[in-house]
């Protein structure tokens, strides 16, 4: 009972009676349960309850179950969730056609409860082992290529304070990377990149991909008088577009040049999300920079900030905005500046906003989450 309750299952049953006797049962031994009455609901409470099993009746009004099944299969988001199907057939015809849809298990309505729970358990198991194994050969990769796609030390020059949070989706490594670059004690770059793609598998082009942009990066900067995220971009995205190898493999990136001289930050994106300045107010800086690698010749944007004494810029991933809370709701934009507004001067804001995260979302990581403060001193 103990080790089933950081289980979440989703049920899909039309029938009411059923529906009430298999909650009752799956709560009893330590699941979490929610009940849907079609596979038109059941869409919406996979993407607000994130199970980590479904059972779905088969004849259901509206949409039935073999309909659900195609769709989930069809969303890379939803297609690993173990899925088995619920049904008072036990026709081999019924049964030989789930399993084309690439399920776990049948479940007839009539099995006791104890079947039904020892079902639930060994699939559950068994995706546990698997995972933990993937897991650990991805580790033992990371170890053997010495790769590290986030820096274990911050970026350290004169008149910035830079430091970073970042934790990966379930503890297995993912595709945002973080670089910092110190061209001298009071010039340096800060890159945030994310790749498109989730869990384990991002990683691998993470590793690729941010030692690729790194060196370009650092060819750009060998190369230009004048530090300008813009132009790095610009070559970097060249260079991808051109490069059969990675052109596919498409990333959002960020680039920022802290100059402590002139006290600014200077700031260009491909594709990223938009970075946020609390000076006297709080505001969202976008850069409408294109994804790196669809136009050679794509163009992009420096955008200049002037950042006085105790003010601070924040870049973060989709990780953080695009998480939702028990309830289903995003964390967002507006949630964002709004942590941001309430934060005072004396407190840490990159650790505000990690704190305002947790307590909606209840510490709960749907994806890669990063954080990267830049506050000048």
């Amino acid at each position: 009972m103990e080790e089933n309750k950081r289980y979440k299952v989703l049920l899909v049953e039309d029938e009411e009676n059923i529906a009430t006797l298999f909650k009752y049962n799956l709560k009893k031994s330590g699941f979490e349960c929610e009940v849907a009455c079609n596979g038109i609901e059941g869409l919406d409470k996979v993407a607000k309850f994130n199970p980590d099993i479904i059972i779905s009746d088969i004849m259901m009004p509206e949409m039935d179950g073999l309909e659900f099944r195609k769709i989930l299969i069809e969303n890379p988001n939803f297609n690993q969730i173990p899925f088995v199907f619920l049904t008072a057939k036990g026709e081999e015809e019924d049964i030989l056609g789930g399993y084309e849809l690439d399920i776990e298990d049948y479940i007839i309505k009539t099995s006791s409860p104890k079947v039904v729970l020892a079902k639930l358990t060994a699939i559950l198991k068994s995706k546990q082992k698997e995972r933990e194994k993937t897991v650990g050969e991805v580790q033992q990769a990371a170890d053997d290529l010495g790769a590290k796609v986030v820096p274990e030390e911050f970026l350290k020059i004169n008149g910035f304070d830079v430091k970073h949070f970042h934790r990966s989706f379930d503890n297995i490594p993912g595709g945002d990377f973080i670089d910092y670059m110190a061209l001298n004690e009071d010039t340096g770059v800060v890159v945030l990149g994310d790749v498109m793609g989730k869990k384990w598998k991002a990683w691998y082009f993470a590793v690729a991909y941010a030692g690729y942009v790194r060196s370009a990066v650092r060819f750009a900067l060998k190369s230009e008088t004048t530090v300008s995220p813009a132009e790095i971009l610009a070559k970097v995205n060249e260079s991808v577009h051109n490069d059969e190898r990675i052109a596919e493999v498409f990333i959002t990136l960020s680039v920022l040049v802290l100059d402590n001289k002139n006290k600014t930050v200077t700031y260009a994106g491909a594709g990223d999300l938009p970075i946020l300045l609390k000076s006297n107010e709080v505001k969202l800086i976008e850069s409408h920079g294109l994804l790196l690698g669809f136009d050679a010749n794509a163009k992009y944007k420096d955008n200049l900030v002037k950042l006085n004494s105790g003010e601070e810029i924040i870049l973060f991933t989709d990780g953080l905005i695009e998480s939702r809370n028990p309830s289903g709701e995003l964390y967002g934009n507006e949630r964002l500046i709004d942590a941001a507004s309430r934060a005072e001067k004396s407190d840490d804001l990159l650790e505000f906003i990690k704190s305002d995260f947790n307590s909606f979302t209840n510490n709960v990581y749907e994806d890669d989450f990063s954080l990267i403060s830049i506050k000048a001193v």
